[in-house]
């Protein structure tokens, strides 16, 4: 089977998690989503949504999420195969850091495999409270946390302006003659 990485639309990609995805929902939005295709076949076989991070503490200029990943339970390596996309699409576009979350009993051999680090637990718990009233549907337990970064360089260039670099926390990088 000849598998290659393609573009698809939020509309596409979340009709297939709608139909393979073993326990979450489609998420409502993007910033791109990539697909899996079985050249042979013609037909797509997974997708990856990647979108901005879903945690607060992790939204800057600088990271996005993979929010989903999908691939049929019959494709070999598809899941590595979309994440080392991912990754490389995010850096392309400018982006520095790539996150993802994954069950305790998903054992993250695709993630290793395409070079992402295991940084812990986290997460986890309900999103009902007593004044915003939620019906979870989706898994509560702790979350195993991975990501891949490239480092943002020493010195930006000039083009990248002071609420750039204020808000990433990079306030040594603002030089004096600005």
């Amino acid at each position: 089977m000849l598998l290659f990485i393609a573009p698809i639309t939020l509309e596409e990609a979340c009709e297939f998690v709608r139909r393979y995805h073993r326990h979450h929902p489609p998420p409502r939005g993007h910033k791109f989503s990539l697909s899996l295709c079985d050249e042979e076949a013609w037909e797509v076989v997974g997708v990856a949504i990647i979108g901005r991070p879903v945690a607060r503490s992790l939204q800057n200029t600088w990271t996005l999420e993979v929010t989903r990943l999908c691939v049929r339970d019959d494709i070999r390596n598809g899941c590595s195969k979309l994440y080392g996309a991912a990754w490389r699409a995010a850096r392309a576009l400018g982006y520095r850091k790539l996150v993802t979350y994954t069950l305790p009993a998903e054992g993250g051999a695709s993630l290793r495999a395409a070079g992402w680090t295991l940084i812990g637990e986290c997460g986890g718990g309900t999103w009902n409270r007593a004044d915003r009233p939620r019906i979870d549907r989706h898994p509560t337990m702790l979350k195993h946390r991975w990501e891949v970064e490239e480092k943002v360089p020493e010195r930006l260039p000039p083009a990248v302006s002071k609420s750039v670099l204020a808000e990433i926390g990079q306030r040594s990088l603002i030089a004096e003659e600005w």
